[in-house]
């Protein structure tokens, strides 16, 4: 069995209490990329790090839901019959 690894890299930006995250997967020449924010609330104490774990998260389950779309595609395109569009 052959192993495969996918890394999957994380940018973050801050701008004031807004953390913004991007998720990009790298496969072969392929590149998905998933998207998140968060905002703190200003009654809430100031802590980054949770900012940046959130967003991260978000970015990470967007890029999770857009790698799903894809591989229901190649599903679809490699199969002789219609399947149905449930996930595995």
């Amino acid at each position: 069995m052959k192993a495969k690894e996918w890394n999957v890299r994380i940018l973050l930006t801050e701008d004031g209490d807004d953390t913004a995250a991007r998720a990009a997967l790298t496969i072969d020449d392929t590149v998905v990329t998933g998207n998140g924010r968060a905002r703190r609330n200003p009654s809430d104490p100031a802590v980054p790090e949770i900012g940046d774990e959130l967003a991260a998260a978000r970015a990470l389950a967007d890029l999770a839901e857009r790698l799903a779309v894809i591989t229901q595609r190649d599903i679809a395109s490699s199969a002789d019959s219609p399947t149905s569009s449930r996930s595995w």
